[in-house]
């Protein structure tokens, strides 16, 4: 008997089919990041989202220059909003000052014409690229947003002076930062860290009001959160790493509050290598997202 030969046009068709199998195991992937737990093993984002969604607080800590932190947090802002529902997310913003905040509800309202919003909010210089599509997705789906920061004025006279120049401040300026006195713990960890890396805060009076000024941002977003807050909703709070790594900074302002909040954390961080969460990284945030070290920058 004859051997059997598949016609040529048969072949043809199935040759790619049957090397597809081998091409994807010699092809490697090329991530634009990869998710890990606070551990170091590799996390779903579906996952990441149902604890996130179950919480009352999401600290989302991005590198402010990285574009898959800021198409990450439009995603997770989009997929929140649709599975907790109407009225059910917040979005807060370090990107925005709390003296704003008038503008900023007209904008999400859409109210306000871009170029009024853009020439009297003091947005950031990356703001078209990095947080617009943000605002623009709150207004669709009409979430609150919330500008949590203190005016930078305050914190820079704190950096020069101490807390104290805050005392001098009329009752109708101070309504734009946490209720005064502040009390800060020099010995939180991310504190402690800025006092190696501006000096001994004991030596002198420039790292320890440094340190004032940084905690006078976390407190007053912390409470910029907890006022903005109610039962069932989710208060997804954009900042800098830096203010919640380590459960730390915002986070520790929020938990000296009355009531006690299911609080979530994500951090960005670059790696050379994908492949596993390095040490150093371990156990900076709940859910921690990897973005290749080459990654390119949006300033």
């Amino acid at each position: 008997m004859p051997a059997f030969r598949f016609p040529r046009f048969v072949l043809r068709r199935l040759l790619p089919v049957l090397l597809l199998p081998l091409l994807s195991f010699t092809l490697a992937d090329r991530p634009a990041y990869r998710l890990f737990t606070a551990q170091g093993q590799a996390a779903d984002y579906d996952q990441m989202l149902a604890e996130l969604a179950g919480a009352d607080v999401v600290l989302f800590g991005e590198q402010h220059n990285d574009p898959i932190a800021h198409w990450l947090e439009l995603q997770v802002a989009k997929d929140l909003s649709r599975r907790k529902g109407p009225g059910q997310l917040v979005l807060g913003m370090e990107m925005f000052e709390r003296d704003v905040q008038p503008l900023l509800t007209q904008y999400a309202a859409g109210t306000l014409p871009d170029s009024a919003f853009e020439r009297q909010s003091r947005p950031w210089p990356n703001y078209a690229t990095d947080y617009r599509p943000l605002l623009l997705f709150a207004r669709q789906a009409q979430v609150p947003v919330v500008a949590t920061n203190v005016p930078r004025r305050y914190a820079q006279q704190v950096a020069r002076g101490s807390l104290a120049a805050l005392d001098k401040l009329p009752a109708d300026e101070k309504k734009y930062m946490m209720p005064l006195p502040l009390k800060v713990d020099f010995n939180l960890p991310g504190y402690k860290q800025m006092a190696v890396l501006f000096g001994d805060m004991h030596g002198g009076g420039g790292p320890n009001t440094i340190i004032q000024a940084q905690a006078l941002k976390d407190a007053t977003m912390a409470y910029s959160i907890s006022q903005n807050l109610k039962p069932g909703q989710t208060l997804l709070h954009l900042n800098g790493s830096y203010h919640s790594d380590h459960h730390d900074g915002i986070v520790a302002y929020l938990r000296q509050g009355k009531k006690p909040l299911r609080i979530k954390t994500l951090s960005v961080v670059t790696q050379a290598d994908l492949a596993q969460l390095a040490k150093e990284n371990v156990d900076l945030a709940d859910y921690v997202i990897v973005v290749p070290a080459d990654m390119t920058k949006t300033y």
